[in-house]
């Protein structure tokens, strides 16, 4: 069966981001042709750039949501949310529409459980364990993880020396095998982007890159919705918000809060075709 082209939406939830154009560049290269991306950050009204704490999530949730309405209402397929604590995926799964929506975490742990038995993540702090290990908890399968493994770095920092980061990658992620017994590792935030085939060339085992994860995850699904009508359900636990009250409250009356904007275009093959900051999508 032919590919029909499909839209993504891939959201930054944070309001300032150094790293979305890398993010568009990373994912434009490994987009199949006919998929039409676009890569937004939030525009929260606060310099949010992480969130590392329950706080700021609490902060960007509602944003992302309006984001996801956005999406839905000009004919995106999937829509990614691009924290690995899959930050407001319910919420958004819920107003989407016929737009899938997708986290990094469960997209992840789909993938690494077709390629091991058992698996560590690692992460940049200690402080997102607690969290991590709730919500893979919640997706039935805590007694697959081996361990976590915080390499001692913010959000932040992990693009600030890459070279550091991957030999903190790289020790962890040898500890995991040796002393955890795990047999893949998957890489437990959105910027451990550009590490991974090296360290799996080094470890021997799978290595999964979240960023990437998530993104053809969403290409996958948007495909099969596009394909087969497999989309969102919309009854029981899957029932969205009246539209009735939606317009009554004018809770989508005004513009959805998008910062950064980067584009990449059905049938650009490479990165080569990202557009610049701030420019508008292609509806047409």
């Amino acid at each position: 069966m032919m590919h029909r082209s499909v839209k993504i939406r891939y959201i930054d939830p944070v309001g300032v981001s150094d790293t979305v154009e890398r993010m568009a560049a990373i994912l434009g290269a490994i987009k199949r042709p006919e998929t039409d991306l676009e890569v937004v950050t939030l525009d929260p009204g606060h310099p949010i750039d992480n969130l590392e704490y329950r706080t700021y999530e609490a902060l960007v949730t509602g944003n992302i949501v309006r984001v996801t309405r956005d999406a839905a209402e000009n004919g995106f397929d999937a829509v990614v949310i691009g924290c690995f604590y899959d930050t407001a995926v319910l919420a958004a799964r819920e107003i989407s529409g016929d737009a899938v929506v997708v986290g990094p975490a469960q997209a992840s742990l789909d993938i690494v459980r077709n390629l091991a038995h058992r698996f560590s993540v690692v992460v940049g702090e200690r402080k997102w364990i607690d969290e991590m290990e709730s919500l893979i908890e919640s997706y039935g399968l805590r007694r697959f993880l081996t361990s976590m493994r915080p390499i001692g770095m913010r959000v932040r920092e992990l693009q600030a020396d890459p070279e550091r980061t991957k030999a903190l990658l790289m020790e962890q992620a040898q500890k995991a095998i040796r002393e955890d017994a795990a047999e893949a590792i998957v890489l437990g935030c959105t910027v451990e982007y550009g590490f991974f085939e090296e360290l799996q060339r080094t470890l021997g085992v799978p290595v999964i890159d979240c960023l990437i994860a998530a993104f053809k995850s969403a290409e996958h699904l948007a495909g099969l919705k596009r394909d087969f009508g497999w989309k969102p359900s919309r009854v029981w636990g899957g029932e969205p918000p009246p539209e009735e009250e939606l317009k009554r409250w004018k809770l989508f009356d005004t513009p959805a809060p998008i910062g950064t904007r980067v584009r990449v275009c059905a049938a650009a093959a490479t990165a080569g075709d990202v557009t610049g900051r701030g420019s508008p999508p292609d509806q047409g």
